[in-house]
């Protein structure tokens, strides 16, 4: 059976990833770095049925360990400093993740398992201040925060090992994607939350910045798929992976809260303190490559992707507000 090595398992992506891996009778490795505390909420289900090693983007000898370890077939490269407010924060940081840590994985993966097939995860970031609408592989990237020219740096390392050394060293320009495993800190899962808290009264209002931004918006679930797709292709490929549409901020939010009978314009306020300081207004992926070399397309649109995270939220804000109230009968 193939063995299969992911970085940033514990990550919405990885969590789909290793399940879709385990379903095709892979044997499962997650790189995961050490830490005070365990961060493993999306990937409990599946403890028992993966291998977690020590590793970490920042050390090359880690890396090369966790390649020993598990002798990948194929190596998944999801780790990263992936919140694009944070890497205006911190930069430098994010470089050191995003940007060089696949330097580093690509040289740990050329030294100890050449043969592998490597997938890098690239974004729809990079495109940033369009050039052109729809975005496809041949599109001029114009990046506009530190996390969209990190992706840039990983994007062309992963090409340039391509090149240079023959690997089979694919990159996944992935526009947004979404679940109810989304990180909270993230606009989409900020609205889920917030609407499921509303609606369960325990929150008042929703804070937003600009909500004309417009994203090509998938389901984790789906993309993970044509990551593996990428990956079993006899020779490496670059591919957009997207929708084809785009919708707004404003759009998510009135379905989502629309789902639960809400109006959301009595409930959200813009607040100036989060605009981006360079803003992406447009972002619009063509996956025909994808479509016509892959086999793939994308099984949730856009609606049933806003309900499914609605859904998700009221269901756990609904539990959590049943315990706590217990707990303050008790």
């Amino acid at each position: 059976m193939p063995n299969a090595l992911i970085t940033g398992v514990t990550g919405q992506d990885g969590s789909y990833l290793a399940e879709l891996l385990l379903e095709k009778g892979y044997t499962v490795f997650g790189a995961v770095r050490r830490a005070s505390s365990d961060h493993y909420e999306r990937i409990d289900h599946l403890t028992d049925r993966i291998q977690l090693i020590d590793a970490d983007l920042l050390d090359p000898s880690s890396l090369m360990a966790a390649l020993e370890v598990s002798q990948a077939d194929e190596v998944y490269n999801l780790a990263a400093q992936s919140f694009v407010p944070t890497s205006f924060n911190q930069p430098v940081l994010t470089a050191e993740f995003t940007a060089v840590g696949v330097a580093r994985l690509l040289e740990a993966v050329r030294r100890v398992r050449p043969e592998a097939h490597f997938y890098q995860a690239s974004s729809s970031e990079m495109f940033g201040k369009v050039h052109e609408s729809p975005q496809n592989e041949q599109t001029r990237f114009h990046p506009r925060s530190p996390y969209g020219v990190a992706k840039v740096y990983g994007h062309w390392i992963t090409v340039n090992y391509r090149e240079s050394y023959g690997m089979h060293a694919s990159s996944g320009i992935l526009f947004n994607h979404e679940s109810p495993r989304r990180g909270l800190q993230f606009v989409t899962r900020k609205i889920t939350r917030a609407v499921a808290r509303i609606h369960h009264g325990l929150q008042e209002k929703l804070m937003l910045g600009n909500l004309d931004a417009q994203r090509d918006w998938g389901y984790a679930g789906d993309y993970v798929e044509a990551m593996w797709l990428m990956l079993q292709q006899d020779k490496p490929i670059d591919c957009v992976i997207a929708t084809g549409e785009t919708h707004s901020v404003r759009e998510f939010c009135e379905i989502a809260f629309s789902h639960v009978g809400l109006d959301y314009q009595d409930y959200v306020e813009v607040d100036p303190a989060f605009f981006r300081p360079a803003e992406v207004d447009l972002l619009l992926g063509d996956a025909k490559r994808a479509y016509e070399v892959l086999g793939w397309k994308p099984r949730v649109d856009f609606r049933g992707l806003v309900t499914k995270m609605t859904d998700s939220d009221m269901q756990q804000v609904g539990l959590e507000k049943e315990r706590q109230a217990a707990g303050l009968a008790s």
